[in-house]
């Protein structure tokens, strides 16, 4: 398959739709780090649980809107330590596993179908990367 892919800044992967942004341990670490928070007080602050049955997983807030909580005017407030899975858009499974669903994401993000080819290895080892690392557990009690 063809996969290319270059930002063109057009913040679809961050804002207008509903959806979640899941956050590992160390992803949370460097977040609050970045803002001079505690983790308590980021999680607190910048995060909601999800619920997943007998657990819950911790995602991003998202404005009333469905923007990214940090996405401003000028982009991504935390950029420099963006979590994981937004580094990753659009090699997720689901999206650039099947010709079907990338042209069906080529719809909503003009990125895809330009800028610089990415080779099959490439991308599988991008998706790979995505599950790294396990997501933040609270269980129920």
């Amino acid at each position: 398959m063809d996969y290319r892919f270059e930002c063109q800044r057009c913040l679809y992967c961050c804002s207008k739709e509903p959806g979640y942004v899941f956050l590992s341990k160390s992803e949370i670490e460097d977040l609050s780090n970045l803002l001079g928070l505690g983790e308590t007080e980021f999680i607190d602050i910048y995060c909601r649980k999800v619920d997943y049955g007998f657990y819950y997983l911790v995602s991003l807030k998202e404005k009333d809107n469905f923007d990214c909580i940090f996405l401003t005017d000028n982009g991504c407030r935390v950029y420099e330590k963006r979590p994981l899975q937004c580094r990753t858009y659009p090699f997720w499974k689901g999206i650039a596993d099947s010709k079907e669903a990338w042209e069906k994401e080529m719809e909503s993000c003009p990125g895809i179908g330009k800028g610089r080819l990415y080779s099959n290895k490439e991308v599988h080892e991008i998706m790979k990367s995505g599950n790294s690392e396990p997501y933040i557990i609270f269980k129920k009690s």
